[in-house]
């Protein structure tokens, strides 16, 4: 049986980048789309590069018992906030997968988290985001810079960051099974 490989990405989609992509801002990323309009290009956040900053450290929220670690959203606009959750209930929140959320009213993010009722399991915080102009994610995918898993998005909150990546591509099965064994640098191997 011959392996299908996904190639079409859309809102919910995860992107991994291929194991030899060499641009340090997406080596060995997962990327989570979040908007993808042919018209108007494409938005999304990596999920899986952590900053060493947390959530206190760039916003005040009162009483809070849980401070939230910040990934690097992506190279874009690095001193804005996004951030991906489990809430359905949130005003304006998109819903990317099932149990997937973006954004969406941060009064009522900020609201939970005073009152205790987030945990680091349920939200992630990201600084800045990537992004890419009309047709060029579409012409990446083509050219096998990117990876477009279209059933992964709620693995961001079931899986640790540093080994996303290794372990969305195992679960794939196949030949991404062995791409995920592939050495940072080939040379040394």
């Amino acid at each position: 049986m011959k392996e299908a490989r996904l190639t079409t990405p859309g809102a919910g989609s995860i992107l991994i980048s291929e194991p030899y992509l060499g641009d340090p801002n997406f080596e060995r990323t997962v990327v989570l789309v979040c908007s993808h309009q042919e018209s108007e290009g494409t938005f999304g956040l990596v999920i899986n590069r952590m900053s060493t900053l947390k959530l206190s450290d760039v916003l005040e929220i009162p009483d809070v018992s849980t401070d939230f670690a910040l990934g690097i959203g992506g190279p874009v606009q690095p001193d804005t906030l996004h951030y991906v959750h489990r809430f359905a209930n949130v005003t304006q929140a998109v819903k990317l997968a099932e149990g997937v959320y973006w954004g969406g009213n941060f009064e009522e993010i900020r609201l939970m988290i005073s009152a205790g009722l987030v945990s680091s399991s349920d939200i992630r915080f990201f600084l800045g985001y990537s992004g890419w102009i009309k047709n060029q994610l579409q012409e990446e995918v083509d050219k096998n810079v990117w990876i477009v898993n279209n059933n992964a998005a709620n693995k961001l909150f079931n899986l640790e960051a540093d080994s996303l990546w290794r372990n969305i591509l195992r679960q794939m099965g196949g030949k991404y099974k062995v791409l995920s064994n592939y050495p940072i640098d080939p040379r040394l191997n």
